[in-house]
């Protein structure tokens, strides 16, 4: 009896292992990010978070994905990057620091510390982008007044002059609440 049930389990699992292979075969070869940024003439900014491609996709980049990844990238005329926000050190964390490091230090994107580049030159950046290092385009994505204060706390970053960005937001101390009472007498949880 055990010899029939031994032929069993290896006959479903000789099956599964074939199954395996046919579908790797067969299946379509994945594409990484970098011939994506070809095929789209996008870079990894446009569809994800992370500059440099993977982790969480922005809004066109979650469109794209559900629409099976095709040569062109979705537009989304009218879509702020970053509605309501007006400070320009805010704008920046949002929209640079993820590539220009939190204090223009420079990480994937350029270092941005005493650059010596004029605000004309630094708004022509933000707007158009920098296709050949990556820099996405922001000209739809922001607000005039955006584009202003944006603009201004970057070049008074390149110049020095830039108030340190805060690493973390303060908080009030907590405020328990209840009485001895309230303890359960018997711990448990994960």
């Amino acid at each position: 009896m055990r010899s029939r049930e031994m032929k069993w389990a290896f006959g479903i699992a000789a099956v599964a292992v074939i199954f395996t292979a046919g579908f790797l075969f067969i299946a379509q070869p994945a594409i990484a990010f970098p011939e994506y940024a070809q095929r789209t003439n996008e870079s990894c900014s446009t569809c994800h978070v992370n500059p440099g491609g993977g982790g969480p996709r922005t809004m066109r980049g979650l469109i794209w994905a559900a629409r099976g990844k095709p040569d062109a990238v979705p537009e989304l005329p009218g879509v702020l990057l970053a509605p309501g926000v007006s400070d320009g050190a805010e704008l920046y964390q949002i929209a640079c620091a993820s590539c220009h490091g939190v204090h223009g230090e420079g990480m994937l994107g350029t270092r941005l510390l005493e650059g010596g580049v004029n605000a004309a030159k630094v708004r022509s950046n933000i707007q158009r982008g920098r296709l050949t290092s990556g820099m996405p385009a922001f000209a739809d994505d922001l607000t005039p007044d955006q584009l202003e204060a944006l603009t201004a706390y970057v070049f008074a970053m390149e110049s020095g002059k830039a108030d340190p960005v805060l690493d973390a937001y303060p908080l009030q101390p907590p405020q328990l609440q209840g009485t001895p009472d309230a303890i359960p007498l018997a711990p448990g949880g994960n």
